[in-house]
């Protein structure tokens, strides 16, 4: 049972719907959402467009959010248009990664700290990490060492510390391909043991589901690289990995794939407490923004973006537990 502070306990309540399970919106993208409002434009955007792509998410998406996760580079406007119920989680790393290096190591954004973050009004700090647990063990030290220091900040201004890990080989980049899928389970679980570990002082892991899906028997015309039951073990072995929340990210699947997903992992029983989700809600309705402008993102979102997040919502009451039953207040 995780023990954390008054005020923690109240911001992971104002993050969460009345029951106790997660289920909130991501729109952090930076890099490749400017990517995808430039495919889709046929004049420049800037940073505008993708400003006012969040503020819409924000405005038309939040009243049925239990939060919403943005970016301090371009999410602030959008933060100030969020549904009064919902909760604020921003994110403090730099958006991709540098390519040149090995090691896909992390980097903070110079402009804020983990108390700039606070005053802006959040009600926790999200960090993404790459991670490898196969990894150069120095890369991995460093990376060991930077995620205790953004633990610390967190525990400094008693506000949570979501941690968002997505794994990787870094021998093979092909992350959707057969022979990752085959390691993938490995990846994720031991990651999720590693920073579990009480010298990084998470309070809430944000990861992917263990398999990929497409690999699982009878989900996918793929050749399987597991069997139904397989795939239930695993699912298992990474509720077992951790005596943290945890939610899952969406990975940029359909909607539909998402809640597929979801009811497995409940049915494989799995202990998650809820999601972070973003481009399963959203990401069909960029190209209209971008292609056709404000007013026919707008109704998209009112529409079929409004169907996708309620659809989800559905899915996630009926699959997580309440993420109270995994923590303490400590009084």
């Amino acid at each position: 049972m995780l023990k954390i502070s008054t005020n923690k306990y109240k911001s992971l309540e104002n993050l969460s719907d009345e029951t106790g399970i997660i289920s909130a919106l991501a729109i952090d993208q930076r890099g490749s959402l400017k990517k995808m409002i430039a495919n889709a434009s046929s004049k420049d955007v800037g940073d505008e467009g993708i400003i006012d792509f969040k503020k819409l998410i924000s405005q038309e998406l939040t009243p049925y959010a239990s939060s919403i996760l943005l970016d301090p580079e371009y999410g602030i406007p959008a933060s100030k248009l969020r549904d009064k119920h919902a909760g604020l989680l921003l994110a403090y790393e730099k958006t991709g990664y540098d390519a040149s290096e090995s090691g896909r190591l992390p980097d903070l954004l110079e402009e804020w700290s983990g108390k700039r973050l606070k005053d802006a009004g959040v009600d926790a700090v999200k960090f993404l990490l790459y991670y490898d647990v196969d990894e150069d063990e120095q890369i991995n030290e460093f990376k060991h060492v930077y995620m205790e220091r953004v633990g610390s900040e967190c525990i400094a201004e008693d506000v949570p510390f979501f941690l968002e890990i997505l794994t990787y080989d870094a021998n093979n980049d092909d992350v959707k391909g057969s022979e990752y899928a085959k390691v993938k389970p490995h990846k994720v679980i031991e990651a999720m043991k590693e920073f579990s570990k009480p010298q990084y002082n998470v309070d809430v892991l944000k990861v992917e589901v263990p398999v990929n899906m497409n690999y699982v028997e009878g989900f996918s015309n793929e050749e399987p690289v597991y069997t139904r039951e397989e795939a239930r073990q695993y699912y298992k072995e990474q509720s077992e990995a951790t005596h943290l929340p945890f939610i899952f990210l969406s990975a940029g699947v359909t909607a539909q794939v998402f809640q597929d997903t979801l009811k497995f992992a409940h049915e494989s029983g799995s202990t998650f407490n809820g999601v972070l989700c973003g481009r399963a809600t959203w990401k069909d309705g960029v190209e209209l923004f971008a292609s056709q402008g404000e007013e026919a993102g707008r109704e998209w979102l009112r529409t079929q973006g409004k169907k996708n997040i309620q659809d989800l919502n559905m899915v996630v009451k009926e699959t997580a537990i309440p993420w109270y039953e995994k923590v303490k207040e400590q009084k």
